[in-house]
């Protein structure tokens, strides 16, 4: 088995247990993070290399903040090619990263369907 894509052990622990706050959570960090990748997509498309380095850099920090590991490494990864001033190979890592999000929506409904919402 792969790795999760939320290491729910590790956020749980973050938020104390709180089941209603960490789906409070989840919910804030997906609205962001659409938001997010939209202005990531046009900053990529305009070569703005300060820009996508700003925005994955915010990426990640709430992907870890959710111990979304493998978004967070994704995002790490864009941010290292920002800083890098290297604009190939950004477009697979923001699909990457679209690919990780899916996969964080999925575990996101899963968690609230456990939890009774």
């Amino acid at each position: 088995m792969s790795e999760e894509i939320i290491d729910l052990k590790d956020v749980l622990e973050r938020v104390q247990d709180d089941k209603e706050l960490l789906i409070e959570l989840f919910d804030i960090y997906m609205e962001d993070f659409l938001v997010k990748r939209k202005a990531l997509g046009e900053a990529i498309s305009a070569h703005d290399i300060a820009k996508i380095k700003e925005i994955a850099h915010s990426m990640k920090g709430s992907s870890g903040n959710i111990s979304a590991k493998p978004l967070h490494a994704a995002c790490l990864k864009l941010e290292s090619l920002a800083k890098d001033g290297k604009t190939d190979g950004m477009q697979e890592v923001a699909i990457q990263i679209d690919g990780y999000f899916e996969a964080v929506k999925v575990f996101v409904a899963r968690f609230k369907k456990d939890m009774g919402h």
